[in-house]
């Protein structure tokens, strides 16, 4: 059944845009709330289990959320906590990779591979094992972020709305974005910032997807209430009430930037160069990701296992001032190594999470560390948390808008708009090139969805008439019953590219051309046998009023490189014969004209 035919064909015009803009988006807020409910429940149980249950260590969690589980009395086990992320990795990899490997990694990158590239197309097993996979993978301590996970299952849920209503790959692309951005937004109780996000992250440049912003907000909105029904409405992080009011501070603000860009670098890279470590190393890749978790069972082991899991609970302490800027600095750092394992080894598990540790890690440490020595400078040390988390993720991922907004919506505060927004834009500058997610193309220019829809667009705005070339005299018919040394002749002595071939009753047969004439030459004992009726091949027809994209998608349909022009009042008239080269040539030279036009 076509499911497109029989929901959306009785629709037209707005109805049809209000079905597509806000029905839909709403539907997919609803599947992601719910989905951010379970995905929720999946990774709570899977902590409680590994690392509480088994391992004796409960980690502390932000202050605007609280386990679903009681506290259990095992003590703290360091032995267990070696083997655990060991143990979560082998269950996960080996789930990934047999049943759907794309689900591998941090889904975000994922979910911006299928925009671009794959027509916003995402297999409907994916969500599940997503889920499944960095439950596990993060539950058992590796080093990860939900919002990955989120991101690729309401990515998932949107792209299998798409299909089932038959819809064009430019509205799949914009579902699967608005379920991105659903699923962001509901479990980071940051609506707004989720919508933001998903429409930035797309690309390098400060460059937002103005299409999908109403349609990812409003999905957004939808998964948030649906997510906050079952789990509250308070924000992610409880802080206390910071201000900005000592345009000093903008000082170690500024120093702020660099140590935020230098550690934003070192994230992206040791990531990156741990991945190829892993890509490198021989054998399944089902394996690999219980190597990675070993690294972070050592670090947990001899430690630190702050550095596992999320982390969430270190930027907690911090907001309320209870961790020492060297231990601060030293959870940065291995939170850094414990991810890129993590991650980079094909775990599953989203890279904004650790990247929000991170920052407000080092935000904390500066904020702290310089208040010890120039107490003037700073008034409330804490802000710098905030920033901190902000400014990193803006300068790692090329999203400095979204992720003040982000940031303030998971902390509940607006007062830190402008230390915010100067640190995350300079982070931003100074870091342009480099970013977590590698598969973000430059621009729009560079995105090869954008591409085609920019093709497609300059050719129907272009009609036959204009590409095809202007002839001096007739076209030249070739009878029915002539013999191939007969065609021969009109190849060689009429400048034509192809010939139409009509019966006695004038009726089309086809033409003949080039391709036609070279299946004859490996059969020289058939040449006195053809007959131009056996190799006039069908092409179809378009008249000089069609757009050139209609001519286009007409020939590639066929499978030829010609296609007749016939007058619209007979088709029977053959006016030419267009080629696609000419209609490259047009489209090339009208491309040229425009932007001559715009230069000038």
């Amino acid at each position: 059944m076509n499911y497109r035919y029989e929901i959306l064909h009785p629709l037209s015009g707005r109805y049809a845009r209000f079905f597509k803009g806000v029905v839909l988006p709403t539907i997919i807020g609803v599947i992601a709330g719910l989905g951010a409910i379970s995905f929720f429940w999946m990774l709570d149980a899977s902590r409680f289990f590994f690392l509480e249950y088994l391992g004796g260590y409960t980690p502390i969690p932000p202050g605007g959320e609280s386990s679903l589980f009681p506290e259990p009395e095992t003590p703290l086990n360091r032995w267990m906590l070696l083997i655990l992320p060991v143990i979560g990795g082998l269950i996960s990899g080996i789930i990934v990779f047999s049943i759907a490997p794309e689900a591998e990694g941090h889904g975000t990158d994922a979910g911006i591979d299928a925009y671009h590239n794959k027509g916003g197309n995402v297999r409907s097993r994916v969500p599940l094992i997503k889920a499944i996979s960095s439950a596990l993978t993060i539950g058992s301590g590796g080093s990860g972020g939900r919002e990955g996970p989120i991101a690729q299952i309401g990515a998932g849920f949107g792209s299998m709305l798409g299909r089932w209503l038959g819809l064009t790959s430019k509205e799949r692309r914009i579902l699967l974005v608005a379920g991105m951005g659903a699923g962001i937004g509901s479990i980071f109780h940051a609506p707004m910032a989720g919508a933001l996000f998903a429409a930035e992250v797309l690309y390098k440049d400060m460059e937002l997807e103005g299409e999908i912003l109403v349609p990812t907000t409003i999905a957004s909105i939808i998964a948030y209430a649906v997510f906050a029904i079952r789990f509250g409405w308070d924000p992610l992080f409880v802080t206390p009430d910071l201000h900005f009011s000592n345009v000093l501070e903008l000082l170690p603000y500024t120093f702020l930037v660099l140590v935020l860009a230098g550690g934003a670098w070192l994230y992206a890279n040791s990531f990156f160069t741990i991945r190829k470590l892993f890509q490198r190393i021989p054998g399944p890749p089902h394996f690999k990701p219980a190597l990675g978790g070993l690294f972070v069972g050592l670090v947990a082991f001899f430690g630190v296992p702050e550095a596992m899991a999320s982390g969430y609970g270190l930027v907690q302490e911090a907001l309320n001032g209870k961790v020492a800027v060297g231990f601060l600095l030293l959870v940065a750092f291995l939170k850094i190594l414990t991810t890129g394992f993590t991650i980079g080894s094909g775990g599953s598990g989203g890279m904004f999470g650790p990247a929000i540790v991170i920052g407000g890690a080092l935000g904390g440490a500066v904020g702290f560390g310089i208040q010890q020595v120039a107490p003037s400078l700073v008034d409330h040390p804490e802000s710098f948390v905030i920033v901190g988390m902000a400014g990193f993720f803006a300068a790692a991922a090329n999203t400095p808008i979204s992720t003040v907004i982000m940031v303030s919506e998971m902390t509940g505060s607006y007062h830190l708009l402008v230390p915010t927004l100067w640190v995350c834009i300079l982070a931003y500058l100074l870091l342009r090139k480099t970013t977590i997610y590698d598969t973000q193309p430059e621009s729009r220019l560079d995105s090869p969805a954008h591409l085609q829809e920019m093709v497609a667009g300059t050719l129907q705005r272009f009609h036959v008439w204009e590409a095809l070339p202007k002839r001096e005299r007739e076209l030249v018919r070739i009878d029915p019953n002539a013999n191939l040394d007969k065609i021969h002749h009109f190849f060689a002595e009429v400048p034509q590219e192809a010939f139409p071939v009509f019966n006695d009753d004038g009726e089309l047969l086809g033409i003949i051309n080039n391709e036609a004439l070279r299946v004859t030459l490996g059969h020289p004992e058939l040449r006195p046998l053809i007959l131009a009726r056996d190799l006039a091949i069908s092409v179809p027809l378009v008249t000089p009023k069609d757009n050139l994209l209609t001519a286009t998608q007409k020939m590639g349909d066929a499978g030829v490189d010609e296609i007749l022009v016939v007058d619209p009042k007979d088709p029977h008239k053959v006016l030419g014969i267009l080629q696609r080269r000419q209609i490259l040539a047009t489209y090339a030279k009208r491309v040229k004209e425009e932007a001559l036009r715009v230069v000038h």
